[in-house]
């Protein structure tokens, strides 16, 4: 499902129209967005969270010519899903 997929589904679900729906949507992102960007994390309860996340500078291979490298320092989104999220995945009640 992409973006312009899941605008449709949450307008048919909320009654909303496509172009509120996308509003929310788009709003929604831009709050995690500068959430987690802050360092903060963001929790949904029963969907998940977001968090932010630094990677050690470390060593790596080149694959093609078995070449250390050195890959930099970086940091990251992290998302964990929530139990009640995992449960329907796995279709446990």
């Amino acid at each position: 499902m992409n973006k312009g997929e899941l605008v449709e589904a949450l307008a048919k679900e909320t009654g909303l129209t496509s172009g509120k729906a996308g509003d929310a949507l788009n709003a929604l992102i831009d709050i995690v967005t500068k959430a987690v960007t802050k360092g903060e994390t963001v929790q949904i309860t029963g969907f998940g969270s977001f968090s932010f996340t630094k990677r050690a500078a470390r060593k790596g291979r080149n694959p093609a010519t078995g070449e250390v490298i050195k890959i930099a320092a970086s940091k990251a989104v992290r998302f964990s899903a929530g139990q009640t999220f995992k449960n329907v995945v796995n279709k446990k009640k």
